[in-house]
């Protein structure tokens, strides 16, 4: 019995010795992945809040270098080469540092991003973008310092800094368009299936490519396809509309509009009724 307690008892002990009391931080963590096209874009930052005080022009100075967050500096990576306001930044990871203004905003993209806050000694080397972006001023107050990246396309986006009442956004293209096109060729010089012409041709109808050649694979594709879904038809009567071809356009549509009322899509019966009256009245 004395045996026992002693062993409770140091039990106890120890759990006592190695408790860590645990508190939220007051500028938490934030990871961001987006997929920007084909390219992945991830961002890494803490986030501070205003918590009553002045923030730019108070906490955080104008003219004077910004971590942009807290903690340790923000971090950004790319998968693939991007284009920041002309600047041609490769594929990899960058800081993002700003310096505040009361109308013009700098944001430099730094190669080094192991630094705690802004670099000991700022290194101009090390700059692989800078870029001045107009701030806006929002009707209300954020917070929480916010990055976002938003107005994404298949070839661009915007990097979006927001806190307090103030809104910058940051375009950047990625590669899109050259990565389809050698995937496009690559595919197409094998031994494509249904679905690579299929995939080939939407492609060219959203990016406003060459449409005959979007009309010649969505054809070839809908050959190889025993019974073509009410969106793929959807799609083959769009390509059919923006090559010209109304007639063709309107059977494709109403072939879809039939297909999708079978499958009980009212979206797709919606689009393609809309697209019928259109095409029918030009």
């Amino acid at each position: 019995m004395k045996k026992l307690l002693f062993f409770t008892l140091l039990l106890a002990f120890s759990f006592t010795m190695n408790a860590q009391v645990v508190t939220p931080q007051p500028s938490p963590l934030c990871k961001l992945e987006q997929k920007v096209g084909l390219t992945d874009v991830t961002v890494e930052y803490s986030r501070p809040g205003v918590k009553g005080r002045k923030i730019f022009g108070g906490l955080e100075a104008y003219d004077k270098m910004w971590r942009t967050g807290a903690n340790k500096n923000t971090i950004i990576t790319f998968s693939d080469p991007v284009v920041i306001s002309g600047y041609k930044l490769k594929a990899g990871s960058y800081a993002i540092f700003t310096k505040p203004g009361e109308s013009l905003w700098e944001v430099y993209f730094y190669s080094d991003t192991n630094n705690w806050g802004t670099p000991k000694e700022w290194d101009d080397s090390k700059v692989a973008a800078i870029v001045k972006v107009k701030a806006m001023e929002i009707p209300f107050s954020i917070e929480t310092f916010t990055i976002d990246i938003n107005n994404i396309s298949n070839s661009s986006a915007t990097l979006e800094l927001i806190w307090e009442k103030t809104y910058l956004a940051i375009p950047f293209e990625v590669p899109t368009d050259d990565k389809v096109l050698a995937s496009i060729n690559d595919a197409l010089n094998g031994t494509p299936t249904a679905q690579d012409y299929f995939a080939s041709a939407v492609y060219y109808l959203q990016e406003g490519k060459d449409v005959k050649q979007a009309k010649e694979w969505i054809d070839k594709s809908m050959s190889m396809t025993d019974e073509p879904a009410f969106w793929q038809l959807r799609q083959q009567s769009l390509i059919y509309a923006k090559s010209g071809d109304t007639e063709g356009a309107i059977a494709l549509a109403k072939k879809s509009l039939a297909a999708a009322k079978e499958a009980g899509n009212d979206q797709y019966v919606k689009f393609n009724e809309e697209s019928i009256k259109e095409w029918g009245s030009n």
